[in-house]
């Protein structure tokens, strides 16, 4: 798999604890149209795996069903490709909030 910005940035977040969607765009500032297409390819590729929550503890909470992502163990050698390529991302600033 090609290794952009964007997919380096999205791994890290991942990494990082960053689980859905907004949370991943609000930790690496990437616009919703780049990050979820990164998420699509990466899950295609089984690098990355997904499940939307239960719809009643999405109720409960007042917002709609979140889709949440996990790396796979077969990420880890992109993983390591981001980090040394992309190092600076380890230290986004939204990162070290993602884990709360």
């Amino acid at each position: 798999m090609r290794l952009t910005y964007a997919t380096a940035a999205v791994l890290q977040a991942l990494d990082a604890g960053c689980r859905h969607g907004f949370e991943i765009i609000e930790a690496v500032g990437v616009r919703s149209g780049t990050v979820y297409p990164v998420l699509r390819r990466l899950e295609e590729e089984r690098l990355v795996r997904s499940r939307w929550e239960p719809v009643h503890e999405a109720r409960n909470a007042g917002r709609p069903p979140r889709r949440y992502y996990e790396l796979t163990a077969a990420a880890e050698p992109l993983l390591e490709r981001a980090r040394s390529t992309y190092p600076a991302e380890r230290h986004l600033p939204a990162l070290g909030d993602a884990r709360g």
